[in-house]
């Protein structure tokens, strides 16, 4: 993957997105201008266009005069995020088992392991991240880049969603569904692989606490 230049308004986008996607940004955390000029050595228009990128992204919101604030989501949004999910990832499994080569499923495989890894760490965040990237390695590999994005932004509004309503420990079934998933997909079973698939997106919706 191409490094991008830290001062470019692409990398500060990136770095703030997976600062969010790893939980070191909270929900409703205000967004200084200044601080994030100081810490990436940038001037603040720089900061100003990642972040109404980010804006776009709803990653964040911009209040009039007060500034830039992490989005925190709300049980509808989070109802209608996992809803769209559910339409596009469906597709996304039926296009990946028709066209996905030994080696797809083998960087699936590994993806898997570095999973593993992490679960057994108890890196949570590097678990978070992986089990994020699983969706959106899919559509890297079949080679669409307009669908990885599309993933990378469902993805990064999950990680929001998943840290304001998800109870303790309801992560951890995860790892083992992905790995259930790539098996379906290795034996090219499109009907168990899309049930799978489905049935993986809606545990993690019910695994949210979605009440006022």
């Amino acid at each position: 993957m191409r490094r991008m230049d830290s001062t470019t308004t692409g990398f500060i986008v990136e770095s703030l997105t997976r600062s969010i996607v790893e939980h070191r940004l909270q929900p409703g955390a205000k967004l200084v201008e200044q601080t994030l000029a100081d810490q990436f050595g940038v001037s603040r228009t720089l900061i100003r266009q990642a972040l109404f990128k980010l804006s776009q992204n709803r990653l964040i919101r911009m209040e009039p005069a007060r500034g830039a604030f992490v989005a925190a989501p709300s049980i509808a949004e989070a109802q209608q995020v996992f809803a769209v999910r559910r339409m596009l990832e469906a597709g996304m499994t039926q296009a990946f088992i028709r066209q996905a080569t030994i080696e797809h499923i083998n960087a699936l495989k590994d993806h898997i392991l570095e999973e593993e890894g992490a679960v057994m760490r108890g890196d949570v965040s590097g678990r978070t991240v992986l089990l994020g990237d699983f969706h959106v390695h899919m559509a890297q590999l079949m080679g669409n880049e307009v669908l990885a994005h599309l993933m990378m932004d469902l993805l990064s509004r999950c990680a929001l969603i998943t840290l304001m309503y998800q109870s303790a420990g309801a992560a951890e079934h995860s790892h083992a569904e992905h790995r259930a998933i790539v098996a379906a997909l290795e034996a090219r079973d499109e009907a168990l692989a899309l049930r799978l698939m489905d049935e993986h997106l809606c545990h993690v919706e019910a695994s949210l606490t979605l009440t006022p």
